[in-house]
């Protein structure tokens, strides 16, 4: 008889102590971490910024020829920038542009020739900047209006 009331005993004490256990796991798990824990180091992250993003050649003679727009560009982040690729809307404009890396504070450019022949009237070209900043493309755009040439 005592042995039985000795089991039942022990049994009861283990049952109470795993029920709590879980309870001291709980509080554990809500307290806030470290404010050290918390905090993530700052990403280095080039930053492309453009003086402009769009220009307007106003007019242009067909006859004169290609007109020619350099985008001037600073790397505004504290990590070297890379332009890995740049691309225009079509194939009467063509770019060019810095390919080396630009050091965080260096300035770089994206050159751009728009060939008026044979498209006489409004035009609007965008050309696609593709490189190594967070949003990885930067969008650039040329416009103006070509009269034709003289028959």
């Amino acid at each position: 008889m005592k042995s039985i009331l000795l089991c039942a005993l022990a049994l009861s004490c283990s049952v109470a102590v795993l029920a709590k256990a879980p309870a001291n796991t709980k509080k554990a798990k809500s307290q806030p971490a470290p404010a050290a824990a918390q905090a993530e180091p700052a990403k280095k992250l080039p930053v492309i910024t453009f003086t402009e993003i769009t220009h307007d050649f106003g007019t242009i003679a067909e006859e004169n020829g290609p007109a020619t727009y350099v985008f001037e560009f600073t790397n505004t982040g504290n990590a070297d920038l890379l332009i890995s690729n740049v691309i225009a809307s079509c194939g009467c404009t063509t770019p060019d542009w810095t390919k080396t890396p630009i050091a965080p504070k260096g300035k770089g450019s994206v050159t751009v020739t728009y060939n008026p022949a044979n498209r006489p009237g409004a035009f609007t070209k965008t050309i696609t900047v593709s490189s190594n900043v967070e949003n990885e493309k930067n969008l650039l755009t040329i416009k103006g209006e070509v009269t034709p040439k003289k028959q």
